[in-house]
């Protein structure tokens, strides 16, 4: 174990206490300050390790290996070579300012840790709008990938189907970015004509086309010092491409009809669902302006690669459509999760939360059943047999959901009368409620306002 005094107890001598204490190869017989109340002195006493304002009694030691002196002055370091026993040693001067530095620059690196971790624990706790990340490894990887890049003023390429979240991808860098505070613009380019996107973007001058009675500032400046997000930018025709490029290359906006160029510092985010390996091969997409975004891509994975976070998704949109349509439906019926499960969801996010609004409409109770999903989700097979289930417990699984499925239909147009329900149904009432007792189905969510002659 090495013994070792410290020399000067202010933020040098601390950090060299922070990091000694938990080292179990160091052992610190002392630390010296001319000022009683250093932090450095003021931690040592909290760590039962002597302190002194005269170094000489600690440097004498014959059992001391090292001595560290931090104060950076000429004169304690002669005294100190004067002092110490023969075969301690001596680090000081040019060595105490690197190992100085050493320090601050750990101490710095710990500091971007913690706030990436910090920013990291948000992102997964209180991520905004509809931007779950849940338990999918892909998802998790795509929130680290976030976090590293918003604080830069990197280009970011956003891929992905359509309804996979694209755009809160791009406002969840922007919160994480050091822009949070400028303004985020956002455009769909497939929503603009050529001639309206350059007028959009990059502005006009009066005149300089019919109808231009006024001259208009471009969406560029307007996020200029923030960020801009392109939607859809792979739609963008090829002459509006070069001058994106421009602005990317050389921060410079050039409205329609002026032959001034103007300066702008923005962060540009830009999200697409098409291929665009594919239409760079076929010419409609601008090589140079690919490797420009593709610097840094993230891809979304699409809902049916994320099934594992269906459920906390479905409950998620359930709350925003309680809040919405103003009704009180709190759940889904397992055998109505698990049709979600399997559904595949070409149209991803979107299409989940429109038929879990549609659900909310249409239920009759506080929980949403199977047959209150779109009819194309119902039509969703629900025989599939694996080598883990088998086909008696396929089969077995099936004919319930078919029977619980058959009595609620039965319910809802009996208005929960189940005399009535059975008699429709075909089979005793005694059956009818059997079936009932059997898929845990609450009568009392289909009844009508009149009461029931039998009970």
């Amino acid at each position: 174990m090495t013994k070792v005094v410290i020399i000067g107890a202010g933020k040098g001598g601390r950090s060299l206490l922070e990091m000694f204490s938990g080292d179990p190869t160091v052992s610190i017989l002392g630390i010296a300050d001319v000022n009683p109340w250093a932090p450095g002195l003021e931690l040592a006493r909290q760590l039962n390790i002597p302190v002194a304002t005269d170094f000489a009694p600690l440097i004498g030691d014959p059992r001391l290996d090292l001595i560290i002196d931090v104060t950076g002055s000429p004169e304690v370091q002669r005294a100190i070579l004067r002092l110490k026993s023969p075969h301690t040693e001596v680090m000081g001067g040019a060595s105490a300012k690197f190992m100085w530095d050493l320090l601050a620059e750990r101490k710095r690196s710990e500091e971007l840790e913690d706030k990436y971790s910090l920013m990291l624990r948000e992102l997964h706790a209180q991520a905004e709008g509809d931007f779950i990340i849940g338990q999918n490894p892909k998802m998790r990887e795509l929130a680290e990938q976030i976090v590293r890049v918003a604080p830069t003023p990197t280009t970011v390429l956003i891929r992905g189907e359509s309804g996979t979240g694209k755009e809160l991808v791009a406002r969840a860098i922007h919160r994480y970015s050091h822009l949070r505070d400028r303004p985020l613009v956002t455009v769909n380019c497939t929503a603009l004509t050529p001639t309206l996107m350059e007028s959009e973007l990059f502005g006009h001058k009066r005149g300089s086309f019919t109808g231009a009675v006024t001259g208009k500032i471009g969406l560029f400046e307007k996020a200029d010092g923030g960020t801009i997000f392109l939607d859809e930018v792979g739609d963008m025709p090829p002459d509006m491409q070069g001058k994106l490029l421009r602005v990317l290359q050389a921060g410079e906006s050039k409205p329609v009809g002026d032959v001034v160029t103007r300066k702008v510092r923005v962060r540009v985010i830009a999200a697409t669902n098409r291929d665009l390996e594919k239409a760079l091969a076929t010419g409609e997409f601008r090589q140079d302006l690919f490797y420009r975004f593709n610097a840094f891509a993230i891809l979304l994975p699409p809902l049916r690669e994320r099934t594992e976070d269906i459920p906390v998704l479905a409950y998620h949109f359930l709350r925003k459509a309680e809040a919405k349509v103003n009704k009180k439906v709190d759940r889904f019926s397992p055998e109505a999760l698990d049709l979600m499960k399997r559904y595949p969801w070409p149209g991803n996010l979107r299409e989940l939360e429109n038929s879990i609004e549609r659900a909310v409409v249409l239920a009759t109770g506080r929980q949403i059943e199977v047959l209150h999903l779109p009819f194309h989700v119902q039509e969703a097979s629900p025989i599939r047999v694996t080598t883990e289930e088998g086909f008696v417990q396929a089969k077995e699984r099936v004919v319930a959901l078919f029977e619980r499925e058959a009595v609620i239909r039965f319910l809802i147009e009996a208005r929960g009368n189940i005399s009535m329900a059975a008699k429709q149904a075909g089979i005793t009432r005694r059956n009818f409620h059997r079936l009932i007792s059997k898929h845990a189905i609450k009568r009392g969510d289909y009844k009508s306002e009149t009461k029931e002659t039998h009970t």
